[in-house]
């Protein structure tokens, strides 16, 4: 493993320097209000927004998870990188009613449309889920990433993971508490250069290590290529079938992300991420209107459409270099004696390539961009965790608070967040299927919440009552389902009596029981809604389609041109054009 030379470390050194400078004299151009804090003034440009929404959801998952996963199922995941035009959807269908809200969360959109309680269960629900995802995968690829490129780093009882994670967290905790969102997406801006320039050298060099594109396909196969999944696994006789030896009735579901659960679930989590996550939506919450705002999302569609090429075919070159035999450090550490993938190892599979393929400088502008997506994604979820807390808690708990008091709430916010951060360390340190884990926790996190925000918005009838009923009893299913999941990847050789409730239910395919949330959440909406008393059109007027006044849509429509429409065709083509090429 080649050890990162005095070049590497100039260009690490300048790419430091250079974002700090910008950080700070972003800092000085704040003012001291909550408007400017968390919305960095609503004045971002559509090419900030882009990039600052690209460069939150480019982080650790895609560093460290993604490429370990194009090195274990090839394409498989492509589809959720290919879910770009989510973006679309945010930035022609909801951003309307977004901007026209004025809201500085996706919380306080719901309590606007629907009741105050839903908008507290969303805030907590949201919080959770930020600490068990996005916090701590962030801190772990941290981790990994310094493991790898300087595993000989030691200071006193830290090794490098460790030292690794707490400076990721404490340099990213740094500029987000002082400078707040407009910092956040100004540096994230400038990271994204970094990030995508990084990454496509990597895919260059790791193709020109292999032998190009026809000797990656050869050696990779027709089945890693394959975006479409088949329903059974290999060598299973059928999917519901007796299973002859036990008389019982066995559930096989295909783990590798089988085409039906793709098509159906995967959307579902794309559209809740893209269009009613605060760690997204809130970069375009930041915009001065509505036509910079749809841009914005317009742009970032164009870039989620890099990570196939520049994480996942990345792991791909990895696997083929280890299989081949053309790389003997890759081939040890991501194979077995007997050739097989070793999952948790792939997880090495971008650092990896970083360190053994390419040259000095080049090494180190990468691994700039490697820091970068860490400190980007971590960011992104400081300042918006931050914005929940102020303005969805405190800010109720204290109506009449100065802006002032607002800014300091929200900074002290920030650093606790932080401080949680390094000490989840311990607990995320043995983590494995980085980028598993967090669609799988994703996956039923999601259901709920894209209910009760795309039916709210298309649907005017339904109420408050059904939107906090499907809150509820979707979160409850979903840790529900991690409640039983946990005890099976806790404790060694625990396991559910086969053919019981609970077997079935740990069995289930994670996609399939998301589908089975999302089905319960949307009746349960419609249900309870119809059973109670009708909103008050009048109070959730420009908040669904069936309230949108014609002075309104005249607004909206004087927001976009003929190059939008373009733009977002372009993406719809390139995403057509992707599904075709990756069909094995």
């Amino acid at each position: 493993m080649t050890a990162l030379s005095g070049l590497d470390w100039a260009v690490i050194g300048i790419y430091f320097a250079v974002l700090f400078g910008l950080a700070w004299w972003v800092i000085l151009q704040n003012r001291d209000t909550a408007d400017d804090y968390f919305l960095a003034g609503r004045n971002l440009g559509w090419w900030i927004i882009g990039a600052s929404i690209f460069a939150s959801n480019i982080g650790s998952e895609h560093l460290v998870g993604l490429a370990g996963s194009g090195t274990t199922d090839g394409v498989a995941m492509a589809h959720y990188e290919l879910h770009a035009w989510c973006l679309l959807v945010l930035g022609w269908l909801l951003v309307p009613f977004y901007m026209r809200s004025k809201v500085f969360t996706m919380p306080e959109f719901l309590e606007r449309r629907f009741n105050p309680t839903s908008r507290w269960v969303l805030s907590v629900i949201t919080l959770v889920a930020y600490v068990v995802t996005k916090i701590a995968v962030g801190i772990f690829a941290g981790g990994v990433v310094f493991a790898v490129l300087l595993p000989e780093l030691q200071l006193g009882p830290l090794n490098s993971f460790w030292i690794g994670s707490i400076l990721v967290i404490v340099l990213t905790g740094l500029y987000t508490v002082l400078g707040g969102l407009r910092a956040v997406a100004y540096t994230e801006a400038m990271q994204t250069l970094v990030l995508v320039l990084g990454s496509v050298l990597v895919t260059i060099f790791g193709l020109r290590e292999l032998g190009g594109w026809g000797a990656l396909r050869d050696i990779c196969g027709s089945e890693m290529f394959n975006l479409w999944k088949p329903l059974v696994p290999s060598g299973v006789e059928a999917t519901w079938a007796p299973v002859r030896e036990s008389g019982r009735m066995a559930w096989y579901f295909n783990d590798n992300y089988p085409w039906l659960s793709m098509l159906f679930c995967a959307p579902v989590i794309g559209l809740w991420y893209w269009c009613t996550d605060q760690y997204i939506v809130q970069r375009a919450l930041g915009a001065p209107n509505e036509q910079q705002a749809r841009r914005g999302a317009i742009c970032a569609a164009w870039l989620k459409l890099l990570p196939v090429f520049i994480f996942i075919i990345p792991g791909m070159i990895c696997f083929a270099l280890a299989k081949s035999g053309q790389n003997a450090v890759i081939q040890q550490t991501i194979l077995d004696g007997q050739g097989q993938i070793v999952r948790d190892q792939a997880q090495k599979a971008f650092p990896l390539l970083v360190s053994n393929v390419l040259p000095p400088g080049v090494r180190g502008i990468v691994v700039a961009g490697l820091l970068a997506a860490l400190m980007s994604s971590l960011a992104g979820v400081f300042n918006a965790s931050a914005t929940l807390f102020t303005m969805d808690f405190y800010s109720r708990l204290r109506p009449g608070v100065s802006q002032h008091q607002l800014v300091w709430i929200g900074r002290m916010a920030t650093t606790v967040m932080v401080l949680i951060g390094l000490a989840w360390i311990p607990v995320i340190q043995g983590g494995k299927g980085l980028y598993d884990y967090l669609q799988g926790v994703q996956a039923y996190l999601a259901p709920p919440i894209f209910v009760v925000f795309f039916l709210g918005v298309f649907w005017k009838r339904l109420n408050g009552a059904g939107c906090l009923a499907a809150l509820i009893v979707g979160f409850l299913l979903g840790l529900f389902r991690l409640a039983i999941d946990t005890p099976v990847k806790l404790i060694q050789d625990f396991h559910y009596a086969e053919g019981s409730f609970l077997w079935i239910v740990n069995n289930m395919f994670f996609q399939y029981y998301s589908i089975l949330i999302l089905l319960v959440c949307a009746v349960v909406m419609i249900v309870v809604s119809l059973l109670t008393k009708a909103p008050d059109y009048a109070a959730i007027s420009g908040l669904t389609l069936g309230t949108v006044t014609s002075e309104q849509r005249r607004e909206s429509r004087a927001s976009w041109g003929a190059a939008d429409i373009f733009a977002s065709l372009g993406v719809i083509a390139a995403i057509l054009v992707a599904y075709l090429y990756f069909n094995g």
